[in-house]
């Protein structure tokens, strides 16, 4: 399975991170077991261990596309494995606030093979889906809280 492959390719690159890191987007809203498209593995870490992600890799960050909505100080897009990997070191979202940072409070281990990554817990997941509000976004935000109010 292509979504396995990334995630373990993440752990192992992640082994040694000095900041905590998650899983976050469409695969952590499938790792929660909600039936999802995944076409990405979107990564959020520090702006060092997003470089260190990047240099483990073989490569330097790049400069992500111009968007009103979404900042990261760095930024990765690796296409050379079993699946899209997008990195984003100190991501920012631009909100009803202004510009504000992604900071999670918490990391839910999850088993993948011989590994584990981490995504945030349901709720939280589900407020920065809101925040990001897109409509793909809010697509998956409303089925995860199906699924956290299904018994």
């Amino acid at each position: 399975m292509a979504l396995a492959a990334a995630l373990r390719a993440i752990a192992t690159t992640m082994r040694g991170a000095a900041d905590p890191w998650w899983i976050i987007g469409s695969a952590a809203v499938r790792l929660h077991g909600v039936d999802t498209d995944v076409a990405d593995v979107d990564l959020l870490t520090s702006e060092r261990d997003a470089r260190r992600f990047c240099a483990g890799h073989g490569r330097q960050p790049i400069a992500p596309a111009a968007s009103e909505r979404f900042r990261s100080a760095v930024f990765g897009r690796f296409e050379d494995g079993a699946m899209p990997i997008e990195v984003m070191g100190a991501l920012t979202v631009h909100g009803p606030n202004g510009w504000q940072p992604v900071r999670l409070r918490s990391r839910q281990p999850v088993p993948v093979a011989d590994t584990r990554v981490f995504v945030p817990d349901r709720a939280e997941l589900v407020e920065v889906l809101r925040l990001f509000g897109r409509s793909k976004d809010l697509h998956r935000a409303t089925l995860l809280e199906r699924r956290m109010a299904a018994p």
